[in-house]
């Protein structure tokens, strides 16, 4: 089993990520490379203005599930330490969602570890986000997966309690 100390991974509604903290735990004087992916709530999708994303998850399978992926591309790519942090509840314009981190001997394998991570961690890690507006409409996304060999993004409008 791997140790888990070569991983900081959180999904909390009580801690937000952190960029300056995962960069610490990963950082290690044998590593010349740390690479780091950051998620920002952004205030606009096409011409739809966003007042904040509200994600939902459940916490023990999502972290049973990073753990997976982390010893997965640490295998892979053969970095030296991993950190994910994920926010759930309300993320406002401008804040950070997630963070990722990956430190490693050369830039390559940091790089292409985050990037694993980043796209692994939206297709399966059991996390949803509510995507809010200024009108106080709101739509459930799915993330961007592979379906037949096509990327896609479903978009669901949430229905109305005064149905």
């Amino acid at each position: 089993m791997e140790d888990e100390t070569q991983f900081l991974i959180t999904v909390s509604s009580e801690e937000k990520p952190s960029l300056e903290r995962c960069c610490k735990f990963v950082s290690h004087s044998s590593c010349g490379a740390i690479s780091t992916f950051t998620g920002i709530t952004r205030d606009c999708l096409e011409d739809r203005i966003v007042t904040n994303l509200s994600y939902e998850g459940y916490v023990p399978m999502a972290v049973k599930e990073l753990f997976k992926l982390c010893t997965e591309a640490k295998a892979k790519y053969h970095v030296h330490r991993i950190a994910v942090q994920h926010i759930l509840g309300n993320c406002p314009v401008g804040e950070e969602s997630v963070v990722i981190a990956a430190s490693s001997p050369h830039r390559r394998n940091a790089i292409d570890c985050v990037a694993f991570l980043i796209d692994e961690l939206k297709a399966t890690v059991p996390i949803w986000k509510l995507e809010v507006y200024q009108n106080e409409e709101s739509v459930w996304k799915e993330n961007i997966e592979w379906h037949d060999g096509r990327r896609r993004r479903v978009m669901r409008k949430q229905e109305s309690e005064e149905a």
